[in-house]
């Protein structure tokens, strides 16, 4: 169907209306343009209104009637499957009378459409470009501007229509999909919400309304549009639907009356049904007393004044947010800095580059790092961690004799002695002891030095992620030149551990003024042994024989020695079944598990000895020798394997704690040497060495003109992010020059409007109401010639002053 030309006078509705907040409409206009072409990579949403309905509701009738001319496309079917962003521009007549009516896409580079069928079928075509042929959505927007005198500045964006049964090839999930799209629209508080319900349905099962309360709760942006006003059963009528009786809104509601189908079929201009509606809305009384909230005329005029103090209310939390938005494509367009193709200007990236790397390193080392993290430990005090907490700590709690037993100490004594049995307590094995002890300390050291190792590799990855990122070839170079670096540092780091523990085994200093010495532990194991002892003064009788063992040893002056080199004899008959001689019995007297002292006297063996005993041992040495004579001794072979005995006499006890007292002693003092030493080392050839020297490698490494074009190469990815963000830079940078061009006195806020979050995100707080509460003041309609409420002042029991009426 094409529309006769514009040759007729306009609607007296709109005749001559005064372009109401044009100016800041025109403004989001412009925004709108400007953003479009970046589509949803803008994070702004912008003022509009947003036209919701159900399939059939009479959504499409409503824009046409706001135009004034059929453009959008119709059927039995959905037809509105991408949403259109329709902006509505208020023109000047010619000064002949004559009127110029046409249509504009964003998309055709601002070819005009004079003929509005050609409109209707650009909107089926682009739509099938991107939605399929075959009753398919997308949310992808439509962007059509038309400019005409016969309209009032409106931005609204017609969403497709809530349906519930797929048909063609829509997924059987359409219906959430469409819900999903339209309140990813209406939930944002800068936009207004259209809310179409027809007539002849229930308005309390309104998918319009129902959606509307879930983005919008308190009604403060939703305004209602009752369609279909004329084929509702006879004797109702939608006054209380219109005075927001059933469900209340704070911007009220509009009742029209839609083309019916046959007036589509017959060609009945809008122009027409403008004039029809009028005469529908005058031929009722019940409406005379609401003609302000009756009619497309009247829709166009709140549609309008709302939309223009919504975004005044909007403007300062608009302007403050593309404002950030500039300034944070501002700061990523300086870390993707700008590419050089001259050997000078790369060389000079190159050598800044570098530069502030090494400086990153040192900083984040130093704990000078103005980025450092306040949720974790990290740089610099991870390397104090791992010295003080782990290393220190670990060697603090190893006991330096846990993994010596008493055999062992026993076995070190017993072999250092040799063939003789000693006096006093050998250096050797004290010697060999603390030797083995002091060699455990080089493994933990040598760990020491590769976790800061790996530290400082964590570090060196950790610097400059962001200017690198544009250079992952340099990048690679980078971590390759560094980790080679610490490598070639560990390296005397580790040499250095090894020298030192080296050095504390090679010489056993006893003179040291923290060591205990060999006469005050022997002293110390004294005390302790005497303290502890059991007093010898119980008697035993075995085989009818008394035994005073501590009385004797009382009585005659000794030495301490060791019995048999510390091996416990076999327990045997004798020849002839006489007894082990009374030494013999007193040096085996430990079958119990307890060894005893055997003195023997500094001058020699006890010779006064009873005839009883001396007659005794005559016949004894007969024996003997008469044995010696029949039959020849044979010893038993000594084992391949020798063990210590297990149990230890009174000497053994009193050897084995002196030499872990001396164990300990030096062990404590060579162990506070290693904790001071090894992180020195660390530090020294590891970690200051790197700092003080990293610079001067990366550049005797790197900083060579056959490199600079490899290392400096860009991915297309960083390439492509950089363009982009100029764009960016270049459009938000534009909207705000649109902003601030704006006349002070359009950004004058009505009463009752005004952005109550102090977060910057938008919230009205009050919007103008309906005229339902308005005074009864007469003022004329302008459709039914009847007098009707005229706009004035109203307060709320907060005593907030807020207009009422239109």
């Amino acid at each position: 169907m094409v529309d006769e030309p514009v040759v007729v006078a306009p609607p007296p509705s709109l005749s001559g209306a005064a372009p109401l907040g044009s100016s800041v409409i025109s403004l989001v206009n412009r925004l709108q343009d400007i953003f479009a072409r970046v589509g949803k990579q803008s994070s702004i949403n912008l003022p509009q209104v947003a036209v919701v309905g159900s399939q059939s509701s009479g959504k499409s009738s409503v824009l046409e009637a706001l135009v004034g001319r059929d453009f959008l496309p119709r059927g039995n079917d959905i037809c509105t499957r991408r949403p259109l962003l329709l902006q509505l521009v208020q023109t000047k007549r010619k000064p002949d009378g004559t009127e110029e009516e046409y249509g504009e896409f964003l998309h055709l580079n601002g070819k005009k459409f004079y003929d509005f069928s050609e409109i209707r079928m650009e909107i089926q075509a682009e739509t099938e470009r991107d939605a399929g042929g075959n009753k398919g959505v997308s949310d992808k927007k439509i962007c059509l501007k038309i400019f005409s005198p016969n309209v009032l500045d409106i931005t609204l964006v017609d969403l497709p229509g809530i349906t519930k049964v797929p048909v063609g090839d829509q997924p059987s999930d359409i219906e959430a999909r469409i819900r999903t799209m339209i309140m990813s629209c209406i939930k944002a508080p800068t936009c207004v919400i259209l809310a179409v319900t027809p007539a002849n349905s229930d308005l309390a099962n309104s998918d319009a309304l129902q959606m509307a309360r879930v983005a919008d709760p308190d009604g403060s942006r939703t305004i209602g549009v009752i369609t279909k006003l004329d084929i509702m059963d006879r004797g109702t009528d939608a006054q209380k639907l219109l005075l927001g009786k059933v469900i209340p809104l704070q911007l009220g509601y509009v009742g029209v009356v839609n083309r019916s189908q046959e007036d589509i079929l017959k060609n009945r201009s809008i122009r027409d049904a403008l004039v029809a509606e009028e005469e529908f809305f005058r031929s009722r009384p019940v409406y005379n007393s609401i003609a302000d909230r009756c009619g497309i005329p009247q829709l166009a005029k709140k549609l309008n004044k709302i939309l223009a103090q919504h975004i005044k209310a909007l403007l300062p939390w608009l302007r403050a947010h593309i404002s950030n938005a500039l300034v944070s494509f501002t700061k990523e367009l300086v870390n993707y800095g700008e590419i050089t193709e001259s050997k000078a200007g790369q060389g000079a990236l190159l050598l800044t580059i570098l530069s502030k790397y090494c400086e990153a390193f040192s900083s984040v080392v130093e704990g000078k790092n103005k980025d450092m993290p306040t949720t974790e430990v990290s740089g610099g005090a991870r390397i104090h961690y791992i010295f003080q907490s782990i290393f220190v700590k670990c060697l603090e709690e190893v006991d330096p004799c846990e993994d010596l037993t008493d055999g062992d100490i026993r076995t070190a004594i017993q072999n250092a002695t040799g063939p003789r049995s000693a006096l006093f307590v050998p250096e050797v094995p004290f010697e060999v002891l603390v030797r083995r002890q002091i060699a455990r300390l080089l493994d933990p050291s040598l760990q020491c030095a590769r976790f800061i190792f790996d530290e400082l590799i964590e570090i060196s990855h950790c610097c400059l992620v962001n200017e690198l990122q544009r250079f992952p070839f340099l990048r690679k170079r980078i971590d390759e030149v560094i980790g080679k670096f610490l490598r070639e540092g560990l390296e005397p780091s580790e040499n250095m551990i090894q020298h030192i523990i080296e050095m504390e085994m090679d010489y056993i200093n006893t003179s040291h003024p923290n060591f205990i010495g060999g006469s005050k532990a022997l002293e110390m194991s004294m005390r302790q042994m005497q303290s502890s002892r059991i007093p010898p003064s119980v008697s035993r009788q075995k085989d009818g024989i008394e035994t005073d063992r501590g009385s004797a040893s009382d009585r005659s002056p000794g030495i301490f020695r060791r019995q048999a080199n510390g091996f416990v004899a076999d327990q045997g008959v004798h020849p002839g079944g006489h007894p082990a001689l009374d030494v013999g019995r007193a040096a085996s007297s430990g079958a119990s598990g307890k060894s005893s002292w055997v003195i023997s006297s500094i001058f020699g063996s006890d010779s006064s000895l009873s005839p009883r005993e001396s007659t005794a041992s005559r016949r004894h040495s007969e024996t003997v020798h008469n044995m010696e004579r029949s039959s020849t001794i044979h010893l038993r072979e000594p084992p391949p394997f020798l063990r210590s005995s297990e149990s230890n006499s009174e000497t053994e006890v009193i050897e084995i704690a002196v030499t872990k007292l001396l164990l300990r002693s030096y062990y404590d003092i060579v162990r506070r040497n290693v904790e001071d030493f090894v992180p020195k080392t660390i530090m020294h050839f590891l970690v200051n060495n790197t700092k003080r020297n990293m610079h001067n490698v990366f550049i005797q490494k790197l900083y060579r003109e056959s490199l600079f074009e490899e290392m400096l190469q860009e991915p297309h990815e960083v390439a492509r992010k950089r363009r982009h963000c100029r764009e960016m830079l270049q459009i938000y940078q534009q909207a705000l020059n649109e902003l601030n061009e704006l006349p002070l006195e359009a950004e004058t806020v009505e009463r009752g409007y005004s952005v109550c979050e102090p977060n910057g995100r938008p919230n009205i707080c009050r919007m103008p109401t309906s005229s339902a509460d308005s005074a009864s003041s007469p003022r004329r309609s302008s459709h039914s010639g009847k007098l009707q409420p005229p706009l004035h002042v109203n307060s709320d029991s907060n005593g907030t002053v807020m207009p009422v009426g239109y």
